[in-house]
């Protein structure tokens, strides 16, 4: 399983055959490079970590199971995160159909905790003081907490670019639109978070060194700071 570990120097080509000889280690690895970010994708769909735990683990047994059909007309990263994205979005229509009415047992601060406390583990610089710690626990949970506010397919097309990093290619292959039509999502999605956020920026942002004066929608460029990120949104 060694050569797995280090599958990124590895041609595509290889670990695909690898994958429909159904190699056990293949696999191993597969599910290693891409169940964080599948779920957090689905999750940031969802909203609901158990909704998104329970949709990773079956995006991974249709990529299992469909291997076999998979012919390198895209890349192996964009046929997954196509998958989940399909998943999600049938489970999240399933949800508003069904189980909408449902009252959730768990105290609303649960999931953005939860996936606070996940994204902390890999992202929160350890030398940081006390302060900077919670604070940056604060911002990112808020920003979490806007974000699902944004409505789709907005808030899909922000989170595969400013979050999952993938390019304006990626995401038309993966969501099947024009890159004109990605390009718009994402202005639209990032507008709508800037919105959201830059009053809460205006409370905090002094005591937190956020750059406050570029979240002024006056300005032709605001910025949210995600994680110790900076997205920049330019209308």
């Amino acid at each position: 399983m060694a050569e797995f570990a280090s599958a990124i120097g590895v041609p595509e080509a290889a670990v695909v055959a690898e994958l429909k000889a159904g190699s056990e280690a293949a696999y191993t690895w597969l599910v290693g490079e891409f169940h964080q970010p599948v779920y957090s994708v689905i999750y940031r769909i969802l909203t609901d970590p158990s909704d998104a735990a329970d949709t990773t683990q079956e995006v991974f047994l249709k990529v299992f199971r469909g291997m076999k059909y998979f012919h390198g007309q895209s890349s192996l990263k964009t046929w997954i995160y196509r998958i989940a994205i399909h998943e999600a979005s049938n489970r999240r229509r399933w949800w508003f159909r069904h189980k909408a009415k449902e009252t959730s047992m768990e105290p609303p601060e649960t999931a953005e905790y939860s996936m606070s406390e996940s994204v902390n583990a890999a992202l929160v610089d350890k030398h940081k003081s006390p302060f900077e710690n919670v604070a940056d626990h604060e911002l990112q949970a808020r920003v979490e907490g806007e974000l699902r506010q944004v409505s789709e397919p907005y808030r899909t097309a922000v989170v595969l670019r400013d979050i999952e990093d993938l390019s304006y290619e990626e995401i038309a292959e993966i969501t099947q639109v024009s890159l004109g039509t990605v390009k718009s999502r994402i202005t639209r999605g990032r507008d709508a978070l800037r919105k959201r956020l830059t009053e809460y920026a205006r409370e905090v942002g002094p005591e937190m060194g956020l750059d406050v004066a570029r979240l002024s929608p006056d300005r032709e460029t605001s910025a949210q700071v995600f994680c110790g990120q900076r997205i920049e949104v330019t209308r």
